[in-house]
């Protein structure tokens, strides 16, 4: 074996906690495997003497290990491989691994910064000398767990640096940076396997980042991995397997999900990954039962939309649904999230008349939150909360409302007037040390609202007709014509149906762990809704009024049933049960 180098010449990242700063979330064992085998299969290694295989983020060296032993039954070919870590102690057990197992593979691992290669390669004179000037800029074989780092944790102007010269856009992560550095490092008929949370799959954000890694790579095969529970980091991984940009496929990249359900399994397998071999419901080893969907990545959109996995008969469903749509929740109403004080201490409280008896503020108006959720109507928290709102609306406009008019208001908030004139942000932004940081619209409140929480396994929305002011853990809408609110109980009932958590599954399917869903703007303003008009609309809208009424009854889980059957109805199917 090649002596190994490793280039002590790059400055670690600012020290805050090891595995935030640097990302460092280890490979487990059998999905190592997994990817490697991957990417061989979709390699072409025939005829070739000599492979070159890339890590930028090598960490022990499991991934590239797991390669080496792959390759070594596919080819006869001379090996080398290019390591980056910045961690010093994890490129000197890569190196004690491979040498290991492999003693004639040509092996070079640096300390440093893949992103700073790449972007020296690019011809960044500020970016640090990481490689002397006969480097090998293209590898036939690229393997990575890249780093994840949230741009609080690698500083604004790093990540700037790193939008503006990836193209990236909105709250970028180092993962995004290293992805498509990778594609500028890549052979054009090279082959990468790399590991990734799944978040920019279907989030607005990694819409830059899903439409240059269709034009930087030629993708071949994705995995969204979901709620697998395969790295001990709260991480929803995927993984991509792509080639180079050579010779492109015309075929739609094959696409795989695997999320955690609770179903009767038709199949037994070892692990989650064992699983990936299936179809449809499976059990592994711990108990744990999964549905596996097989199909191809949706490419009837633009190149940033969603990454939504294609079959033909959840395509056929959806064409069903989508001639059965009169509009979309966005079309009757914005959808908003709710107010945030950037000082809830002092502006929310559930003890103001213990507090302060008859002398509680004047402005305090009652507060929705999470704790209150229901489907149809709101809970009874143990204890409601109260917001003290200082804004109203003057001929239009939304203003601060005067304190001089509400002396106990006045003085409750002059009591923490530093507290709340530390939000710098507020008073630089022109407003007034006591307002709100986001106090929407004060007229709006009065108005009947449609109101949902963003984390929930069953879909959770509820009418509010208090009058309530809306925190900001949930989202609100109310219609555009205030004449026309019976088209919020018609949204109440699709929304809380399970018609609508199948059709979050084929057109988002953005989960967390437990089969949890997030039900956020951008995916709630596409739920459907169908022509009001119909008889089928009417009954489904007096329904849902009814479940209201009858205020979390024990009848009402019969109610919701009926009412559910209707809602497939009405977007033209019988059955409850479609491929999710």
């Amino acid at each position: 074996m090649q002596p190994l180098a490793i280039q002590d010449i790059a400055r670690r990242y600012q020290s805050v906690d090891a595995e935030k700063t640097h990302g460092a979330t280890y490979t487990p064992e059998a999905l190592a495997r997994f990817v490697a085998e991957q990417i061989v299969e979709n390699a072409d290694l025939e005829g070739r003497t000599s492979i070159s295989i890339l890590d930028p983020a090598i960490g022990d060296g499991a991934l590239v290990l797991a390669l080496l032993e792959v390759l070594k039954s596919k080819t006869r070919a001379a090996l080398s491989v290019r390591g980056f870590d910045t961690n010093v102690s994890a490129l000197d057990e890569a190196a004690r691994r491979i040498r290991a197992v492999c003693a004639k593979t040509t092996v070079e691992l640096t300390r440093g910064n893949f992103l700073d290669f790449v972007l020296e390669a690019d011809g960044n004179k500020a970016a640090p000398s990481l490689f002397s000037s006969n480097e090998v800029l293209r590898y036939d074989l690229v393997i990575a767990n890249p780093p994840y780092v949230r741009t609080q944790i690698m500083g604004s102007e790093r990540a700037q640096q790193l939008a503006n010269t990836f193209g990236l856009t909105g709250r970028v992560d180092l993962y995004q940076a290293f992805l498509l550095g990778m594609a500028q490092v890549l052979a054009p008929n090279g082959t990468a396997g790399m590991i990734v949370s799944n978040r920019f799959m279907t989030t607005k954000g990694g819409g830059a980042l899903r439409a240059a890694l269709r034009h930087q790579f030629d993708l071949q095969k994705i995995w969204d991995l979901g709620d697998t529970k395969l790295f001990n980091a709260a991480v929803l991984p995927a993984v991509l397997v792509a080639r180079g940009t050579e010779s492109p496929s015309n075929d739609a990249p094959v696409f795989t999900s695997i999320y955690e359900v609770k179903d009767e399994a038709a199949a037994r397998a070892a692990d989650p990954v064992d699983a990936l071999a299936h179809e449809g419901i499976v059990e592994i080893e711990d108990g744990r039962r999964f549905r596996v969907r097989h199909g191809v990545l949706d490419s009837s959109g633009d190149d940033g939309d969603v990454w939504r996995l294609a079959s033909e008969s959840g395509d056929e469903w959806m064409a069903t649904v989508d001639r059965h749509t009169w509009k979309r929740f966005g079309d009757i109403g914005k959808i908003r999230v709710g107010v945030k004080t950037c000082a809830d201490k002092v502006f929310i409280r559930n003890d103001w008349e213990i507090a302060f008896g008859s002398e509680k503020p004047e402005l305090l108006r009652p507060l929705t939150t999470h704790h209150g959720a229901g489907r149809f109507r709101a809970t009874l928290p143990k204890k409601a909360r109260y917001i003290l709102y200082p804004h109203e609306v003057v001929r239009g406009s939304r203003q601060a409302i005067s304190l001089e008019d509400f002396p106990k208001s006045r003085t409750y908030l002059e009591s923490h007037r530093a507290t709340l004139e530390s939000r710098s942000y507020v008073i630089e932004a022109g407003r007034r040390w006591y307002e709100l940081w986001v106090p929407q619209d004060p007229q709006a409140w009065s108005a009947p609202k449609l109101v949902f929480r963003d984390i929930s396994e069953r879909p959770t929305f509820w009418i509010d007709l208090s009058g309530s002011v809306v925190n900001g853990d949930c989202y609100w809408l109310i219609v555009s014509r205030n004449d026309n609110t019976d088209l919020l109980w018609l949204a109440a009932a699709v929304a809380n149906s399970t018609f609508a958590e199948a059709f979050y599954d084929h057109r988002f399917n953005n989960k967390l762990y437990a089969g949890r869903r997030r039900f956020i703007t951008q995916y709630v303003e596409l739920f459907p809704i169908p022509d009001p008009a119909l008889p089928l609309s009417k009954d489904i809208i007096e329904r849902a009024k009814a479940i209201y009424e009858a205020d979390h009854a024990p009848e009402t889980a019969d109610m919701e049933s009926e009412l559910d059957t209707l809602v497939w109805r009405a977007f033209g199917s019988g059955i409850k049960e479609v491929s999710r």
